[in-house]
């Protein structure tokens, strides 16, 4: 369900301004689009649609996050130690 290595296909264009984020910092930014990308997944796998609008989030945060911070947190929501609400 939580498939990092997997990544959509098609152009990667550079994640368009967020104004819940106006400042220079985007850890928040990263934070948030992970959240959502892993809340997508949950709600569409669960009601069986596609994930395809998930895809936008996994490219934002693919694109704002260091990889370490995406593995840690990966793991630490395999272990059920993450502490965001999913």
């Amino acid at each position: 369900m939580f498939d990092i290595e997997k990544s959509p296909r098609g152009r990667w264009p550079t994640p368009p301004f967020d104004p819940r984020f106006p400042n220079q910092n985007q850890t928040r930014n990263c934070y948030q689009n992970f959240l959502d990308y892993h809340r997508c997944m949950k709600n569409m796998n669960r009601r069986g649609k596609s994930t395809n609008p998930c895809d936008y989030y996994f490219r934002v945060f693919h694109s704002l996050c260091p990889m370490s911070w995406v593995q840690r947190w990966t793991e630490q929501i395999k272990d059920g130690t993450f502490a965001g609400k999913i």
